[in-house]
Formats: C-alpha cells, structure tokens, sequence
C-alpha cells in the first residue's frame, strides 16, 4: 500500500490579518495602563478617566488623541487640564460602541506617541474573560472596592 503525503496545513490569512492588526501583542515597554471596564465607561455615561499614573507623562492640555485597535483608529480628544479628572472626550464613545467593550471586558492602552500636539494610544481588548463573579466589585472608575484594578 502506497503512503500518502500529509497535506499541509494551509495558512489562514484571515487569522494572519487579525493578529498583524493589533489584536494582541507584547507590551514595547512604552508607558501603558490597564483596566477592567466599569459601568461609567460604557452606556449611558460613557466616561473614560485616564489613571493619574499617566498623568506626569501626558501634557495637563486638551489634545487631540487617536486610539488605534484592530487596524482601524478613532480619533478624539484628551482633556488634560481639569486638576483631577483628566480624560478622553468626543469620540471615546464611537469606540466603546464600535468595538461593543463592556462592562467587564480588559483594556490595555499603551502610549506610542505622546507630545504636545498628538497623542496615540494603541489599544487591546480582552472580552469576555473577567470572572462574573467579580464583577459586583468594578465600581464606577473601573477600580474594585478592595484594591484598584489599575496596576503598575
């Protein structure tokens, strides 16, 4: 009886395409923060508080921001001037809807470029992957009641 070759897998662009835009990848070692997404992230309120950790690298101005995820990007402003909440602003809630983020889902926002005129954030979500049991402990800022969810 005559052996017959394996055939060779074939190669799914599809895959490829998803995974070379920025579905996952290792942090460069730029300056990043994470978070689990909280009820005032998402619907109706849509607010997005930038860790004060971030605050000594990113310029205290309104500038504009693009958040790039998946390939595509959304543009819209950071407010760096209020003295403690300083946030993302018209268009942080064209991505939330855009990429259906929610309430639980992981964001890691890692900071390519920042100056004085633009900032760039490239942006990962995980989905799905927070324990629901867990859930009742995300507050309003995207921190748990016990320890902030945000960390070093």
């Amino acid at each position: 009886m005559e052996e017959v070759p394996l055939a060779q897998p074939e190669l799914n662009t599809m895959e490829k395409s998803e995974f070379e835009g920025d579905e996952h990848w290792p942090l460069s070692g730029k300056p990043y923060f994470h978070l689990i997404i909280g009820k005032s992230n998402v619907k109706p309120q849509y607010q997005m508080v930038v860790p004060t950790k971030l605050h000594q690298v990113i310029p205290s101005l309104v500038i504009p921001t693009v958040l790039s995820c998946r390939g595509k990007n959304w543009e819209m402003s950071y407010n760096g001037t209020p003295a403690r909440h300083k946030k993302f602003v018209s268009g942080w809630r064209a991505f939330v809807d855009d990429n259906n983020v929610k309430v639980g889902d992981a964001c890691v926002f890692e900071l390519m470029e920042c100056c004085s005129t633009k900032l760039v954030f490239r942006v990962q979500i995980l989905k799905g992957d927070f324990p629901s049991e867990l859930l009742d402990k995300v507050s309003l800022e995207g921190e748990s009641s016990d320890a902030p969810i945000v960390i070093d």
